[in-house]
C-alpha cells in the first residue's frame, strides 16, 4: 500500500511518526512523511522519504515571551498555513490509499483524505477520545471525575471553533464544502503504552492503545567519545532535557537544576531551549542528541519537561522521572507518574526553584520510586508499539 503521513509538531512529535513510517516500509508498504522541516532529521536518519510542510515551528516557539503564549502561537501558525498544509497533502497524496494524521496537521489531513476519498487515519501521541475514564489532557488541572468526558468533549469543540474558519478557507481553495462538526469517526491509534494509560472501557472500538513508537536507533547508535568517557568515569548520571521547550527563563531553570543536583554527576541535553551550556557547573556534561532508549537505560533518572516520548522514553529505561511541567499535555503525563508512584510532587516550570526539585529528584532516588520505576519499565519493554499500529493501518487502510 501507498500510505502519506502529515503531521505538524517539535522533534517529539514527529520522532514517533517516523518510527511509524519506518515500520510501515519493514512491512513493505510505501511511505512519504510531511512534517515541520526543522524535525525531519530522524526521517532521513530512517530512510523514510520525507517533505518539509509550510512554517517553522520552532522559529514560532522560540518567540519571546513563547512560553506564556505557546498555545496561541501554534494556533496562528497552523491557522496561517491551513491551506498550505491541505495542498501539499493533497499533492503528496495522490494514489495513495490512505493518510495519517496528526499534530498540529490533523485537520489538513483530513480535509485532505476527503478530497482524495481515502480512509484517514488519527496517529496521536496523546489520547484525546472522550472518556470517562480521565480528564483531557490539555487542562492543567484535574476537575471531579464527573466532568471528565465534558473536558474532552469541551476541548475538541473549542479546538474546532479555533480553526473552522482557516480549515474551511483552504477546503474552499481545494474545492471541498464547508465542513460545520468536528470529525468524530475515523480510527485513532495512539502510540501510548498501555501500561501507563490504560484503554478506557468507554471508548469506541476503532480507538486503539497501541504502545509508543520507538525509532529502530539504539543498535546502531555510535557514542561519541568524550559521551563514553563521562558514562565511564562514574556512577550513572542525572539525565537532565528539556525537549523543544523554549521562551522561558533559562537562568532561573539552570540555577534550579544546578542547586538541586549540587556535585551529582549529570548529563544535559539543551535541546531547543537555548541554553547556555557554558553556564553549567563542571560536573554536568552537555551532549546533542542521543537515542534515548540507547542513553536512558545507563542513567539514574530523568528530570525533563514531561512530554509523552521523553516520558515513555525514561519509563521504559526502568528509572524514575522528575518532570518540570510548562505547557499542553506535560500535566498530564506528570499526574500518571504520580498516580503510578514514581513521582510524589506537582511541580511547575514556571515557578520551579532549587528546593522543590530537590525534594523530588530526593523521592526519585528513593527505594520505592525506583522500585515502581523498574516495575513499569519490565512491563512497557514487553510493548511492541509499532507493530500493533502497524496491524491496525493495514487494517483500515484496506477498507
Amino acid at each position: 500500500m501507498k500510505l502519506l503521513i502529515i503531521t505538524c509538531g517539535t522533534e517529539g512529535d514527529t520522532r514517533p511518526l517516523a518510527a511509524l513510517g519506518h515500520a510501515l516500509m519493514q512491512s513493505g508498504h510505501e511511505v512519504e512523511l510531511l512534517g515541520d522541516a526543522n524535525t525531519l532529521g530522524i526521517a532521513q536518519v530512517l530512510g523514510v522519504p520525507a517533505r518539509a510542510l509550510a512554517g517553522d515551528i520552532r522559529a514560532t516557539i522560540a518567540v519571546e515571551g513563547a512560553m506564556r503564549e505557546i498555545t496561541r502561537n501554534l494556533a496562528r501558525l497552523a491557522i496561517a498555513h491551513s491551506s498550505d498544509w491541505l495542498q501539499q497533502a493533497i499533492d503528496a497524496g495522490r494514489g495513495c490509499d490512505a493518510i495519517i494524521v496528526s499534530g498540529l496537521a490533523v485537520f489538513a489531513g483530513l480535509s485532505a483524505a476527503e478530497a482524495l476519498r481515502v480512509p484517514a487515519i488519527g496517529a496521536m501521541l496523546i489520547p484525546i477520545s472522550p472518556t470517562s475514564a480521565f480528564a483531557s489532557p490539555f487542562l492543567p488541572f484535574t476537575p471531579p471525575r464527573l466532568f471528565n468526558r465534558a473536558s474532552h468533549t469541551l476541548f475538541g469543540q473549542l479546538s474546532w471553533r479555533l480553526f473552522r474558519n482557516a480549515t474551511n478557507r483552504a477546503r474552499a481553495q481545494a474545492g471541498l464544502p464547508p465542513r460545520r462538526a468536528l470529525w468524530a469517526d475515523h480510527p485513532m491509534l495512539y502510540g501510548v503504552s498501555p501500561t501507563l494509560v490504560p484503554r478506557p472501557d468507554d471508548w469506541p472500538d476503532n480507538a486503539h492503545v497501541c504502545g509508543q513508537w520507538v525509532p529502530p536507533l539504539a543498535a546502531t547508535f555510535t557514542p561519541p567519545d568524550d559521551l563514553l568517557a563521562f558514562l565511564d568515569a562514574g556512577e550513572p548520571p542525572v539525565y537532565v532535557g528539556f525537549g523543544s521547550m523554549a521562551g522561558f527563563d533559562n537562568a532561573r531553570l539552570v540555577d534550579a537544576v544546578a542547586g538541586a543536583l549540587g556535585t551529582r554527576r549529570a548529563l544535559f541535553n539543551a535541546g531547543w531551549t537555548g541554553i547556555d551550556t557554558t553556564m553549567l557547573p563542571g560536573n554536568f556534561h552537555a551532549i546533542g542528541h542521543v537515542p534515548h532508549d540507547w542513553l536512558l537505560p545507563r542513567c539514574a533518572l530523568a528530570i525533563h519537561h514531561g512530554g509523552s516520548g521523553t516520558t515513555h522514553s525514561a519509563c521504559r529505561a526502568g528509572i524514575p522521572s522528575v518532570i518540570v511541567p510548562f505547557a499542553g499535555d506535560q500535566f498530564f503525563w506528570n499526574a500518571r507518574l504520580r498516580d503510578a508512584g514514581v513521582m510524589a510532587h506537582a511541580l511547575k516550570g514556571a515557578s520551579i526553584t532549587a528546593s522543590n526539585l530537590r525534594e523530588a529528584v530526593t523521592f526519585a532516588g528513593s527505594q520505592g520510586a525506583r522500585c515502581r520505576a523498574a516495575d513499569l519499565g519490565h512491563r512497557m519493554q514487553r510493548e511492541d508499539g509499532c507493530a500493533a499500529a502497524v496491524a491496525q493501518v493495514e487494517r483500515y487502510a484496506r477498507r
